[in-house]
């Protein structure tokens, strides 16, 4: 990014029956915690908070990857999520979200098929198809 945020979501993925159980377990945690905020929550509750934990279902099929015994997620579910979600990602949509793929389709070894496969799942893959065309574009001019 060449905008650092001032603010940080924790975001806590799970199995969607879990989650208002896991969201319930972090309030009683006296955690700041919010389960899947609209645009208005996020403008009027999180916005002065440095750091804040978001709840929301894990997408069936998601990317993941076991780090040391944890499951997290890869770059390409990042990407695609960073794509896909304006809500909780708004800080980077625009020329920010081009920097971060242009970055990373640079710096990474990036799975596109990976991507489509679970831009698919979230119902983006024509729309993420069509932005990666774009820098393939961009590379052929080069």
């Amino acid at each position: 990014m060449i905008h650092q945020p001032g603010r940080f979501y924790i975001l806590v993925e799970v199995e969607k029956d879990a989650t208002e159980s896991v969201f319930y377990f972090l309030k009683e945690e006296k955690l700041p915690v919010f389960i899947e905020p609209t645009t208005d929550i996020i403008e009027k509750y999180l916005f002065d908070s440095k750091e804040t934990l978001i709840v929301k279902p894990l997408v069936t099929e998601a990317p993941l990857q076991k780090i040391e015994g944890i499951n997290t997620i890869t770059l390409e579910k990042m990407l695609v999520d960073i794509f896909c979600d304006n809500v909780i990602f708004a800080a980077q949509q625009g020329s920010e979200l081009r920097t971060i793929y242009q970055e990373a389709l640079t710096k990474y070894s990036v799975n596109e098929n990976r991507m489509l496969r679970y831009a698919n799942r979230r119902r983006k893959k024509d729309s993420l198809q069509e932005y990666l065309n774009s820098f393939s574009n961009l590379r052929q001019q080069d």
